[in-house]
């Protein structure tokens, strides 16, 4: 980890109405974040993806179609992760939720670092006003942590007032923004 740094996340995308707009705002804060994606929607909007790699982002694993790990088996959970590395290149992995089982992690880690966060917005929960937030945000933010926003269209207007905010108030701190890099997975043929 960096000295003075912290790791922006994104999860559910790509997301045609908002990561467009999240990688237009980040190019021009000169910002490398990380996207969790959901291989549904890469498979559904391969450009949005092209253009985060492009942009020299990292990316990772957010499973084919967004499971909760603790509502379906450990077979079916790996089936959907499975699958969507087929679509995401990747050694990262984030659990949708943040919820797995204990078989799900054993298996997990075989393959993947599994990152979690230090720092949950909740841009996602409409009875968290934005300045309650941003108030946490000032509060609490520091060296190292790893936030959580999502990019999907539930969010969208939200996060179109919140990420700009949360820029000022981290570079405020002096602190440098980083993405998580991958290590890439070595595919045995």
């Amino acid at each position: 980890m960096s000295e003075n740094a912290v790791y922006l996340t994104f999860d559910d995308g790509p997301d045609p109405e908002i990561t467009p707009w999240v990688l237009d705002l980040l190019n021009s804060e000169g910002i490398k974040a990380t996207f969790f994606c959901v291989g549904d929607n890469v498979r559904k909007y391969p450009e949005i993806y092209d253009r985060i790699l492009t942009e020299g982002h990292a990316v990772g694993n957010h499973s084919m179609e967004h499971l909760k790990g603790i509502r379906v088996s450990t077979k079916e959970y790996m089936r959907s992760v499975n699958e969507a590395a087929h679509w995401i290149d990747s050694d990262l992995f984030r659990p949708p939720y943040g919820r797995i089982s204990l078989s799900q992690t054993y298996r997990l880690k075989r393959k993947y670092r599994i990152i979690m966060w230090t720092w949950l917005s909740y841009d996602f929960d409409r009875s968290v006003p934005l300045e309650t937030i941003v108030a946490n945000a000032k509060d609490s933010i520091g060296n190292g942590d790893i936030l959580v926003l999502h990019d999907n269209s539930k969010t969208a207007d939200r996060l179109k007032l919140l990420l700009p905010k949360l820029v000022e108030i981290i570079r405020s701190k002096k602190l440098n923004f980083q993405k998580i890099e991958s290590k890439k997975l070595i595919i045995d043929n």
